[in-house]
């Protein structure tokens, strides 16, 4: 595997350490680098970012390198929290993360708590997983998604995703090889009203 490493910003070059064994799909510097460059290159209006399914934790800490104010990493492995912490460490971005093992929708509810949304959030779950929809919208309903926030779904070429759901509209779409990316970005005005709001449009 190519070496990975930091592609912008304060940590920029610096090499990042890979999860052991083939059960995670790092994304490659070409494909973040594209798409950090489609969710504009550098952020300073102090971005909150949650990497879900962090692996290497690649992605969340490009966004902090690139200037992103707070970042937290969330995957179920403890190989991979273990790199995460590591990759954090060695670009010295640590400061600026939360590093949490748990599963994905587990991890939501637990954020929830906090009742602060993320700006930026990043969906590189394995391939298996074709639900990162559902997630979005979960998000979305606890609140969790800011106004206006990005949010980005590495997926198989082969699975499709709707242009719009809940709030989400998708302003990008790319193909690299056998990597798909779905940028999306949310206005709660667009969402879907609520069941409540529902009945009571029926019942006017």
């Amino acid at each position: 595997m190519k070496e990975l490493r930091v592609i912008s910003g304060q940590a920029k070059g610096h090499p990042l350490k890979a999860v052991p064994g083939s059960g995670t799909r790092p994304t490659t510097d070409k494909v973040k680098e594209a798409l950090f460059s489609m969710i504009g290159p550098y952020f300073n209006d102090g971005e909150r970012v949650l990497d879900l399914f962090a692996g290497t934790g690649g992605l969340g800490i490009e966004a902090l390198s690139r200037g992103a104010d707070s970042a937290v990493f969330i995957d179920s492995s403890p190989q991979s929290i273990e790199i995460v912490r590591r990759n954090l460490e060695s670009t010295r971005l640590a400061g600026r993360a939360a590093v949490y093992r748990n599963e994905a929708r587990r991890a939501l509810k637990v954020l929830a708590r906090a009742g602060e949304p993320f700006d930026l959030i990043f969906l590189d779950p394995p391939y298996a997983m074709k639900d990162c929809d559902a997630i979005l919208m979960e998000m979305a309903k606890l609140a969790l998604t800011a106004e206006g926030a990005f949010a980005v779904i590495e997926h198989h070429p082969d699975v499709v995703y709707a242009d719009a759901f809940g709030g989400y509209t998708r302003s990008r779409y790319a193909v690299y090889g056998e990597i798909a990316v779905s940028i999306y970005r949310y206005a709660a005005e667009e969402a879907d009203p609520s069941e409540e709001e529902q009945e009571a449009n029926a019942n006017e």
